[in-house]
């Protein structure tokens, strides 16, 4: 079992290419957020980018070293204000700064085959970690997937990458969950 500190140096330990995150909650409850999404609910016209800055710089960054990182979000429509926030005060910068990022809307397709109801990361193509969050979206741990079961998730990242929209063209295409109009 993996804390948030051994997870931080156990991805930057095989993060040597490319690295996947499989995201399928409508909450995340994390610290590296900041009190961004309670301003986001209060109205407050952007992120805080003295915090978010520094993550993008870090994202272009990896991008200069050849690093690329992938996400994709399993969403279930409406999207709840978590998503909203997300997707407009951390995926359209994100995705502005590198990040390659993709929607997976299941009330608008069908769960592709070979799609893992797990929340992972897939580091490379030989390593993974299962992430076990609460019932509020604390993460709790994360379990290193043995060998022996990391087709599994390289089949699920594959199918989700396939099955997925892009992010900006989620985006743009969705305009009922924008509180403010897209910097896409």
């Amino acid at each position: 079992m993996l804390d948030e500190n051994e997870l931080g140096a156990y991805i930057d330990q095989h993060f040597t290419s490319t690295l996947f995150r499989m995201e399928t909650l409508d909450l995340y409850d994390v610290s590296s957020n900041g009190d961004d999404f309670r301003r986001y609910l209060d109205g407050e016209p952007g992120p805080d980018m003295s915090r978010k800055g520094k993550w993008l710089d870090h994202i272009r960054n990896e991008v200069v070293r050849g690093l690329h990182t992938y996400r994709v979000h399993v969403v279930h429509g409406p999207l709840t204000d978590y998503l909203r926030y997300e997707f407009e005060w951390d995926y359209v910068h994100n995705a502005a700064a590198g990040e390659h990022i993709r929607i997976l809307d299941l009330t608008e397709q069908s769960s592709p085959e070979g799609l893992v109801a797990d929340d992972f990361w897939l580091i490379g193509e030989d390593h993974a970690v299962v992430m076990h969050y609460d019932d509020e979206g604390r993460f709790q741990h994360g379990r290193i997937v043995p060998e022996g079961q990391l087709v599994e998730y390289r089949q699920a990242r594959d199918a989700a990458w396939s099955a997925a929209v892009p992010f900006t063209d989620y985006w743009r295409e969705h305009p009922q969950y924008w509180r403010d109009s897209p910097a896409i």
